[in-house]
């Protein structure tokens, strides 16, 4: 049954990391829609979604206590406030990389992810790190500092994406809800913003959501393509260790990566090359590091082991 569970658990991750990684094909399918009314329209939809997902799934009720609970809790709000901008600008700045053409600095971007919650976490949390740990962030530094020299200014498309990411994920620690709930949560302090910006499109007569029925029905459906793979990446993890999901984490990036190059003809140049290379050995040193540390801790408690299995 455990191992069925696990089998289960890793179909669900690769199927959220997939998702992720090939969500750059369906931005290119809207290009010709601004970056900023797709993000817009991102928020309005994915609200939408999760309200319909919530009743589905019967968790309204719960739903509403915890807006009755924000409401109460100023210091709550704010942080879920500040949570759903970050993640929104991470959906915008990884939308408009992608229809400007750099997907490239954007799968690096999603590379670095895991280094840079590791470096927030020593800053804000005072985690303490292991001498791979840091070698595995001393090499990243190479790797940002070689594109650095490449392009001649600091690949903020790349740091952006890693630290909106990053500083997100501390802040989810403070907000203790599932995933459904959670996202329902963000998306609702975000919508009135997006709302309040497509009416101003349409007062103007800016929007582009009327283009085409094709435009209509990709816009609608990015609320989909939002929520979908983040309730499987869910539900997979209460079914997969941490230290696998890590390795597997990296299939989104490199599916990013293949389609800017293949798909999209971007030049991957000596400087990304290198670049990657540093990122890459990195990530495995990093990944090594977390995967023994586990085994470690495993076979010093076995009983506590067993009794979380």
């Amino acid at each position: 049954m455990k191992l069925n569970n696990e089998r289960d658990g890793v179909m669900y991750a690769i199927l959220s990391y997939v998702l992720w990684g090939i969500t750059p094909i369906y931005w290119k399918l809207i290009q010709h829609v601004s970056s900023a009314e797709i993000l817009a329209q991102r928020v309005f939809w994915s609200f939408i979604f999760m309200l319909v997902l919530l009743i589905f799934t019967r968790k309204w009720h719960t739903y509403v206590e915890f807006v009755k609970e924000i409401v109460k809790k100023p210091k709550l709000f704010w942080s879920l406030l500040i949570a759903s901008i970050l993640i929104s600008s991470n959906w915008g700045i990884f939308m408009w990389a992608v229809i400007e053409g750099r997907i490239l600095e954007a799968s690096l971007g999603q590379y670095i992810n895991p280094l840079t919650s590791m470096l927030i976490g020593v800053i804000a949390l005072k985690e303490r790190l292991s001498i791979f740990q840091i070698l595995s962030f001393v090499l990243a530094g190479i790797g940002v500092f070689t594109l650095t020299l490449h392009y001649g200014v600091i690949p903020w498309i790349s740091l952006s994406l890693a630290l909106t990411f990053g500083f997100y994920g501390l802040l989810k620690k403070t907000i203790k809800a599932d995933s459904t709930i959670g996202l329902a949560l963000e998306t609702m302090v975000i919508f009135p913003i997006a709302l309040v910006y497509l009416m101003y499109l349409m007062f103007e007569s800016k929007i582009q959501f009327f283009d085409s029925v094709s435009t209509s029905l990709l816009l609608m459906g990015s609320g989909i393509v939002t929520a979908l793979p983040l309730l499987l990446f869910t539900k997979s993890a209460k079914k997969v260790t941490l230290s696998l999901l890590g390795i597997l984490q990296y299939i989104s990036p490199t599916l990013s990566l293949m389609a800017g190059v293949f798909l999209f003809h971007e030049e991957l140049t000596k400087a990304h090359f290198i670049a990657f290379l540093f990122i890459w050995s990195a990530l495995a040193i990093y990944t090594f590091s977390s995967v023994t540390k586990r085994i470690k801790v495993k076979t010093a408690d076995p009983l506590e082991s067993k009794s979380k299995a």
